[in-house]
């Protein structure tokens, strides 16, 4: 028995070996599809990252799909049950690198449209494509790139559906409306360097800092709210001493806080530091924001997307927050409503990824119904 079209071309995308920040051809294959449909396709590359945007029409509204190419490394393929990038079919499901994050719904999201303009080819308002090579990597070259360019020319998105694997036991029993901030701090504490036998000539960083640490590891930052858990602070490094007879001068501290929206990147930082301070600390402290948090209420996205999923699995949805962050934060604060549902995501970012392959044509079935709700 032939494959679907949508296992077909998950196939011919996993066997293209695109590790962050590589395409490996991923999107010009994409856009051989596309382009069959009508689509425009931009090429945009920044640093060593390709991006592309496809558009299909030139009116609003503009429903967008969003997704990456690039996979993370496989570590040691010998690892691998079956070779990472071979693409293999066994007992239903499909088996590489990328088939739950996010090939599979790359796949999806091309198939789906090919069968929505074959049945509307006069639908209204506009249908995108946002891809990139860099949402596995440093995310500086990719859709946050992408997203300026069209900002800077007024080119607006309306809807984003992005490919995340989303769903937990069942293709759409979680769909992503939002994600929580996330915010790294990277402290140096300054102490005195000296003998242990001498202490009194020497202040031991690690001594000074602990008290605090311990304050900001039991302070209570906030208790969420309806869309969001509370605000989480955890240690992630800690580095200090040069040998077993010497107090260190000095000792890092890199932390980070998942922030809802009962806090800020601004006040997070703010008590912080009033906590080192009150702990008399000699410290400097730096911070990275790698993505605010973002909310997509109920709406015309949500709604169409749980409607689809009902008509689709006659299953109802869950909406969450929870997880890391996603290109989403690049899109939100443009105003654009945001979604993410994709594939189970049990194996992603792991030895042995995998999807069960009637999960791609249940959910490019979902993509298919989206686009009919919105924009039939």
């Amino acid at each position: 028995m032939s494959n679907s079209p949508t296992i077909e071309l998950a196939m011919e995308l996993i066997r293209r070996r695109s590790v962050t920040p590589d395409d490996a051809g991923c999107q010009e294959l994409m856009m051989s599809r596309l382009a069959a449909l009508g689509f425009q396709g931009e090429s945009l590359r920044f640093g060593d990252t390709d991006n592309l945007w496809a558009r299909k029409g030139q009116d609003g509204p503009v429903l967008a799909f969003a997704g990456h190419t690039d996979v993370v490394p496989t570590g040691p393929e010998k690892n691998w049950a079956l070779p990472p990038f071979d693409a293999t079919l066994r007992d239903g499901f499909l088996h590489g690198r990328g088939a739950a994050d996010m090939k599979g719904s790359l796949a999806a999201f091309v198939t789906a449209c090919e069968r929505f303009v074959a049945r509307y080819p006069e639908h209204r308002g506009s249908i995108a494509l946002l891809i990139t090579s860099d949402e596995e990597g440093p995310a500086k070259g990719g859709t946050v790139k992408v997203v300026e360019t069209l900002e800077a020319r007024n080119e607006k998105i309306d809807w984003c559906l992005i490919g995340e694997p989303s769903s937990t036991e069942l293709v759409g029993d979680v769909i992503k409306n939002g994600r929580r901030g996330s915010l790294h701090g990277y402290l140096t504490v300054h102490g005195v360097q000296g003998h242990v036998a001498y202490p009194h000539l020497a202040e031991n960083p690690v001594h000074t800092a602990a008290p605090a640490l311990t304050a900001l590891s039991t302070q209570h930052w906030d208790s969420g709210n309806e869309f969001f858990p509370p605000t989480t602070f955890q240690i992630t490094r800690i580095e200090s001493g040069t040998g077993s007879n010497i107090i260190p001068g000095e000792m890092l501290v890199h932390f980070n806080f998942r922030y809802c929206t009962e806090n800020t990147a601004e006040s997070l930082a703010e008590r912080v530091s009033e906590i080192l301070d009150d702990h008399k600390l000699n410290y400097d402290l730096e911070w990275n924001l790698s993505g605010r948090p973002f909310l997509t209420d109920r709406g015309a996205l949500v709604s169409a997307t749980q409607d689809a999923i009902r008509q689709v699995t006659g299953r109802e949805t869950e909406l969450s927050t929870s997880g890391g962050t996603s290109d989403g934060r690049f899109i939100a604060p443009t105003g654009a409503q945001v979604v993410e549902l994709g594939p189970i995501n049990a194996t992603i970012h792991k030895v042995d990824e995998c999807v069960k392959a009637e999960d791609l044509d249940t959910l490019s079935d979902i993509y298919e119904q989206i686009l009919v709700q919105l924009l039939a």
